[in-house]
């Protein structure tokens, strides 16, 4: 078949096209190398996956690149641009730092024949091998760092676990960890909108064998997809379902899901995470696991905000990992030594920032504080209510929301939440859907430019009851870790104890908003206009962009349609537990 394997000089850089590097089971994938035209010695910074290593950010993601460009001009300058592909780093950037450039189509994607299996212990281990392939290399200093975004972050806590031998550092920028937990079944609950909706438009248009039938390279001018072009019937023996692999297990019991977790013990190379606090979905809880569970002695956790793929791209983003590698891939302790171990964009209404240093997380310093729920007025407050009460929903519906009085000074809240709720149902289960929202003093929701959404909300958790078993080794008071190993159905009528885990979150409000927590049977709709989504996504968004669950399969209405009422009392304290930061 017709593969490049060409070098040629460009635009500052010696690139190789269509490299192969052969795997251990005879399977040839292709990289391209993007290096210093002088010779010598150079360090690696690698990705490994599935968007098509000659796919223009601006083809496919051209609204995205557009908005980031115009929000952001720091991102294509200094650049001609030509090589910006989709969440990996810009060799124009880099290669004239002193760095070997490497990108890899992973198995079955791009220019790579075989099977895509998302997220697999196959594409880990293919990693781990192009590693070591890039460390013996004659233009590599045998120190290799990963870097990229989602994805491209995402593998690398599986590959890191697998210890490659030249593996020096890695930068995992706004990625998931957890398969099961972070991204297919939120807290029990099945993602559709994006385990169906990202496969089909992000990753199956780059299947290797498309051909003819798929992009056509700005960088090169030949087919993203491959030199050869299958029919539709063939590309489908190519490819597992993932939509159906990851419906079809519901527990965190399957091979499926636990080969797909890195082991947190074995996580031993520096590291820097860099979690989104708008990534409620996908991106932020894996991040702050990584940097918590992770046996490395050596890591680092940065905290930012607005669009999922902006920041890796701005001066911000990149001077940070250009410091990082350069301590672990070039020895230039002096880039790096001074970085505090936690570095938070601590956010405030009006989309500001203010930059500020810790030393761990969560903060030694939170004061953990229950806001509890009182059913009888609605009232969210740090006074537990004195007599029982409850208060009844539909099980497909908004729910109920309950909302504090104005603030009387301004409070910090920057952390991980945790809710206790008492819960019964008129079936034998039901989905439970927490917002943590804040209000404006005239009650206009506050909301942010999340990751992807326009509107996302101060903070989200799920939990489905059936799955309300913890594992209590892992559980913390302000983080719930539910085992996800059986369902334990419930008898209607009878009243459940359920903790939920609510993703970490961070906002800094004034005296006189309000918080709310509420407590739904449905996504979270933003009560105000829609917003644009992107292409690949969506086009239109309501509040939680693709990470909708609405599966008929997962969420039939005989069993979750019915009515849900939460308890409070006495005797049933419910309540919301909040990190709020003292002032300093």
């Amino acid at each position: 078949m017709d593969y490049r394997e060409k070098s040629e000089i460009r635009d500052g850089m010696r690139i190789d096209w269509d490299m192969p590097i052969t795997m251990d089971d005879g399977v040839v994938l292709r990289c391209d190398i993007y290096r210093p035209i002088a010779e010598g010695k150079y360090p690696v910074i690698m990705t490994y996956g599935p968007y098509g290593k000659w796919l223009s950010f601006q083809d496919l993601y051209k609204d995205q690149w557009e908005r980031m460009c115009a929000d952001q001009p720091d991102v294509p300058a200094n650049s001609t641009n030509k090589y910006q592909a989709w969440e990996v780093v810009d060799p124009e950037k880099w290669v004239p730092d002193g760095y070997v450039c490497i990108r890899v189509d992973s198995r079955g994607a791009g220019r790579s024949p075989g099977v895509i299996d998302i997220w697999s212990l196959r594409e880990a281990k293919d990693q781990a091998i192009c590693v070591d392939w890039a460390g013996v290399q004659p233009w590599s200093s045998g120190k290799v760092g990963l870097n990229g975004i989602s994805y491209y972050a995402e593998n690398q806590w599986q590959t890191a676990a697998l210890k490659p031998k030249h593996l020096a550092a890695i930068c995992a920028w706004e990625g998931a960890a957890d398969f099961y937990r972070d991204m297919a079944h939120h807290g029990g609950i099945f993602n559709r909108g994006f385990v169906e909706g990202w496969s089909k438009s992000q990753v199956y248009t780059l299947q290797n064998g498309r051909g003819t039938r798929g992009f056509k390279s700005g960088m090169t001018g030949d087919w993203v997809s491959g030199p050869e072009t299958l029919s539709e019937e063939q590309l489908g023996k190519n490819r597992n379902n993932f939509y159906e692999d990851c419906i079809s297990r519901k527990l965190d019991t399957d091979a499926f899901w636990q080969s797909r977790m890195p082991d947190w013990n074995n996580v031993e190379v520096p590291l820097l995470s860099s979690a989104n606090w708008g990534g409620q979905g996908l991106h932020p809880r894996g991040n702050f696991e990584g940097f918590v569970r992770a046996a490395s002695s050596q890591k680092w956790l940065e905290v930012h905000g607005i669009e999922h793929w902006t920041h890796f791209y701005t001066n911000y983003g990149v001077d940070l990992q250009k410091r990082f590698f350069a301590k672990f891939l070039k020895g230039d302790d002096a880039a790096w030594d001074s970085q505090p171990k936690v570095q938070l964009q601590i956010r405030h209404p009006g989309e500001k920032f203010v930059e500020r240093h810790e030393n761990e997380w969560p903060l030694a310093r939170t004061q953990w504080t229950k806001f509890f729920i009182d059913p009888a007025d609605l009232s969210l407050s740090t006074d537990a209510p004195k007599a029982a009460s409850d208060v009844t929903y539909g099980g497909f519906s908004d729910g109920v929301t309950f909302l504090t009085e104005p603030l009387e000074e301004d409070v910090e809240f920057t952390g991980p939440i945790a809710a206790k709720l008492w819960v019964s149902s008129a079936t034998e289960d039901a989905d439970l859907f927490l917002i943590v929202r804040a209000f404006s003093p005239d009650l206009k929701e506050v909301t942010f430019q999340g990751a992807l959404d326009s509107h996302t909300p101060l903070a989200q958790g799920w939990l489905r009851v059936s799955h309300r078993k913890l594992d209590k080794e892992l559980s913390l008071p302000y983080r719930p870790y539910h085992s996800h190993d059986e369902e334990q159905k419930l008898t209607p009528g009878e009243v459940y104890e359920v903790d939920v885990e609510v993703w970490p979150t961070c906002i800094a409000l004034p005296k006189g908003y309000r918080i709310a927590l509420s407590v739904r049977g449905t996504d979270y709709v933003y009560p105000g206009e829609p917003g644009a989504g992107v292409e690949t996504l969506g086009k239109v968004w309501t509040g939680v962009g693709p990470f909708t669950h609405d599966d008929p399969r997962d969420r039939p209405p005989a069993v979750f349609g019915g009515d849900v009422t939460l308890h409070a009392g006495p005797d049933r304290q419910a309540f919301v537990l909040l990190p709020v930061i003292p002032k300093t």
